[in-house]
């Protein structure tokens, strides 16, 4: 708490610089120069903040309210009261000196929310800003982030943790060889699994130790091995395979109530050489526009790479629409709710293919939006490609470069064979000159306004973010 100048002043100021009780402006001297401000203003900082404090001590006060703080970060914090964002002269500060600055006064969401709010995420700007580097050897295997642009980075035996700010991290040692999956329930909790060490794990990063294993009790009573993780607002997903490797599972937790099994879906076994019976889920999504689940995975057999994609509804625990993927399985596959499609890059064509969401049930359902010629070439130039969604944009990986797709508006109602409108997509290349090739690109995350990236060799993580925002 800041020393107020609280005692009376003397006789000869008293009537200057008493306030007046009755008036909604405030008067606020920081580091020797005067503020003045509404408590409307004010009061926008929360009832816990020194703001807010400030406001209420007005009406009773003799003096004006002194702080012993720097004048030019608090002219900074105030215009990102009036105005709910941070000024352009901001920009000349270092951003763990703001943030100090809006932790003593108690505003430290305002600041986040201004600085890393996932509406100001701008596709068509990103540009690589900063790498972050990690300590040890390892080059990430997994990365997961927070709604405001926490990160989490798997490498090795290793989880860093990175602050919203990206200016702080921290790295703690786990029980596993090499994390293949990982979860971020919180900027301080996440969820972590190995293909070869049984178990969920739920971590405290912050205290690095263990506060849940989880694990699927599988009807040979061996290990389960985590293959994929993913969350709903309330569940917790995960698909975990036997350590024989003949049957695997889905299972439901509640992430309300201390992990508490809910369900199991998804339920399959190997019989005999059918390897097609049983494949494990790689990649889990939640659907929250259709409450549905969506579960992909694929295998490399005799014939080829075979997969499906299934949307399973928890609630009953059946499969409500399917699709088997045989003559260009997917090398990836994401779902967006924004888009109501499903986008996936062929293994074999490394094409950029979409369904609709409204016209999946259809056979031959998939459109691709490249040459659909390279599908029958047989080389799986796809392989190690990566797609990902965010808002109303996809990405995917190319090697080392990025592409963006986005929907074109075409102005008309023209019907496509499965009798709805046409939709038309777009390929931009993303970044500058110096931005593209490097590395193949081995996993995006997107957080707050920034998507991370990473690829293979490489101990770091790189942000990209707009080009017109940030610091």
């Amino acid at each position: 708490m800041p020393p107020f100048a609280d005692s009376r002043p003397p006789l000869n100021e008293l009537h200057q610089n008493k306030p007046d009780p009755s008036s909604n402006i405030v008067s606020i001297d920081v580091g020797g120069q005067l503020f003045q401000t509404t408590k409307q203003t004010l009061t926008l900082a929360g009832p816990k903040s020194l703001f807010s404090k400030i406001s209420h001590s007005s009406d009773h006060q003799y003096a004006i309210p002194f702080i012993d703080r720097d004048p030019e970060f608090f002219s900074i914090l105030l215009s990102l009261l009036r105005t709910g964002h941070l000024p352009s002269k901001a920009k000349a500060f270092d951003l763990e000196d703001l943030i100090s600055e809006a932790q003593f006064y108690g505003i430290e969401n305002l600041l986040l929310n201004s600085h890393s709010n996932p509406s100001q995420f701008e596709a068509f700007n990103l540009e690589k800003s900063l790498v972050l580097p990690l300590n040890g050897r390892d080059s990430p295997s997994a990365i997961s982030t927070t709604q405001f642009g926490s990160l989490h980075v798997a490498h090795g035996s290793k989880i860093t943790s990175f602050d919203w700010s990206l200016r702080k991290k921290s790295t703690i040692l786990t029980q596993f060889t090499a994390v293949d999956s990982l979860l971020a329930l919180s900027s301080k909790i996440a969820a972590a699994g190995a293909t070869d060490y049984s178990g969920l794990q739920v971590i405290d990063l912050d205290k690095g130790f263990v506060r849940e294993t989880l694990n699927w009790e599988n009807v040979t009573r061996s290990s389960s091995t985590v293959q994929a993780i993913g969350s709903s607002p309330q569940y917790l997903f995960t698909s975990f395979e036997s350590g024989r490797r003949n049957s695997n599972s889905i299972m439901v937790y509640d992430l309300q109530d201390s992990f508490r099994p809910v369900t199991e879906i998804g339920h399959s076994e190997i019989f005999g050489a059918n390897l097609d019976s049983a494949i494990p889920a790689t990649k889990l999504s939640w659907v929250s526009s259709h409450n549905l689940l969506m579960a992909s995975g694929s295998h490399s057999g005799p014939s080829g790479v075979l997969g499906n994609i299934k949307f399973w509804d928890i609630r009953s625990g059946t499969v409500v629409w399917e699709l088997k993927e045989k003559v260009d399985c997917f090398a990836d596959v994401t779902v967006s709710d924004n888009l109501s499609a499903i986008f996936k890059v062929g293994v074999n064509s490394g094409e950029v293919f979409f369904t609709d969401l409204r016209n999946i049930g259809n056979a031959n359902s998939w459109v691709c939006l490249g040459d659909a010629r390279k599908v029958i070439n047989g080389k799986k130039e796809g392989v190690g490609c990566k797609i990902e969604s965010r808002g109303n944009q996809v990405f995917c990986s190319r090697g080392g470069d990025l592409e963006l797709w986005s929907e074109v508006l075409i102005g008309s109602s023209r019907k496509g064979r499965d009798g709805l409108e046409e939709r038309v997509f777009r390929k931009n290349l993303m970044g500058r000159v110096k931005d593209l090739g490097g590395s193949r690109i081995t996993s995006l995350g997107f957080g707050g306004n920034k998507m991370f990236v990473t690829r293979k060799d490489q101990q770091s993580v790189e942000v990209w973010q707009s080009s017109v925002r940030g610091f």
